[in-house]
């Protein structure tokens, strides 16, 4: 028998494959309308599990694995159709609609922005990349930076979230959970450090190196390679900059970018010395309402579970059924709860598609706590 003769074979499976599915999913119907009469769950663990067992016995030991990844994938579409007709529309939903009618059609050019550090920090940076002609104001923390969006003294803030070497920075996710905040738009920064010092140091004179604890991961390699300097962790490497320049020492140095060199009067001695050539963090702006600017083709949620097997499978399985692409899921621990998580996902998927209002009310309905913290564009 030949590949085409073969092929015809599976297309008549297919097809009797289908319509199976189809009838099967017709009576799924029923089954939802049977449940929400009588207010039973859409989830039947019980039955589900009692269901694995049963279509595992009907086939060969080699095929059970595949049998079992099968039914859990019928299981989760089969839950989800049944939620469309169980559950009301997610208030989220209805939010997102309003963001989008009411949302300004471009982008503002010139607002207020709250960054964290002093002249010359990569916030600027990003900030200035983000909009056209900024009206920066510092702040000596992260926090801070919420606060003023959250008095009105600032519009947006700008704010590292992720850098390509040194992982998440775990207080702005936080932060996040903290205050009730939209995240409007991205933007990755190329980051390069430079070992500044004052005019007249050398490299054999450096004791100590001051930069933030994120860039200080980030040049670890240099550090490990000159053991006899001590690294000390400050607010932010334009800080880091601005204190060497103020200092009566001769023998520290700031890690920080290029422009703070100029800026505080200091000298260039090494340059690039992060461990990654290709060293880049990634910058949200965030906004006390809900903004969702035309082109938005990435969401990010938190969410937490039942602290119950297979709780984040199910969300996964949600995702990917419906054809939506995952580009991050990180995981904070919950400090009131021991060994329990919350977790942080960022989709890939238009806002405007009917599969992300469908995703975006099944997660609302079906997790123990659900946060939508925005949909957006990133600059590149």
């Amino acid at each position: 028998m030949n590949l085409d003769e073969l092929r015809v074979q599976l297309d008549e499976i297919d097809q009797q494959l289908v319509e199976l599915f189809v009838r099967r999913m017709h009576i799924c119907e029923d089954v939802a309308r049977y449940k929400k009469a009588n207010g039973r769950p859409t989830l039947d663990s019980s039955r589900e599990r009692a269901k694995l067992v049963s279509v595992s016995e009907m086939v060969p030991p080699q095929m059970q694995t595949y049998i079992r990844s099968l039914y859990q994938q019928i299981f989760e579409l089969s839950r989800s159709w049944q939620d469309t007709i169980i559950n009301e529309p997610s208030p989220i939903c209805g939010r997102i609609a309003a963001a989008l009618e009411n949302t300004p059609k471009v982008f503002p050019a010139m607002s207020t922005v709250a960054c964290q550090g002093v002249e010359g920090a990569y916030s600027q940076a990003a900030a200035e990349r983000l909009f056209s002609a900024p009206n920066i104001l510092f702040f000596s923390t992260f926090e801070s930076v919420f606060s003023a969006i959250k008095n009105g003294l600032c519009d947006y803030g700008v704010l590292p979230l992720e850098n390509s070497t040194a992982g998440s920075v775990n207080q702005i996710y936080d932060l996040m959970m903290r205050y009730n905040f939209s995240i409007v738009r991205s933007v990755r920064i190329k980051i390069d450090h430079n070992l500044l010092v004052k005019p007249g140091t050398r490299l054999e004179d450096i004791r100590e190196v001051y930069s933030h604890e994120q860039a200080i991961a980030q040049c670890s390699h240099f550090l490990k390679t000159h053991p006899e300097i001590k690294a000390t962790a400050l607010a932010n490497t334009a800080l880091a900059a601005q204190t060497v320049a103020s200092s009566d020492r001769s023998d520290v140095a700031a890690l920080a970018s290029g422009s703070c060199a100029s800026l505080y009067g200091l000298k260039t001695l090494l340059s690039g010395v992060q461990d990654q050539g290709n060293n880049s963090t990634r910058f949200i702006c965030i906004s006390k309402d809900m903004q969702i600017f035309p082109g938005a083709d990435r969401t990010s949620i938190m969410l937490t579970t039942p602290h119950k097997p297979g709780s984040l499978f199910r969300i996964l399985s949600k995702i990917n059924a419906l054809g939506i692409n995952l580009t991050k899921l990180e995981s904070r621990p919950l400090p009131e709860r021991n060994f329990e998580f919350m977790f942080y996902f960022d989709l890939e998927t238009p806002v405007y598609s009917p599969e992300f209002i469908k995703l975006i009310s099944d997660l609302d309905h079906g997790c123990e706590t659900f946060e939508y913290l925005g949909s957006y564009s990133e600059v590149v």
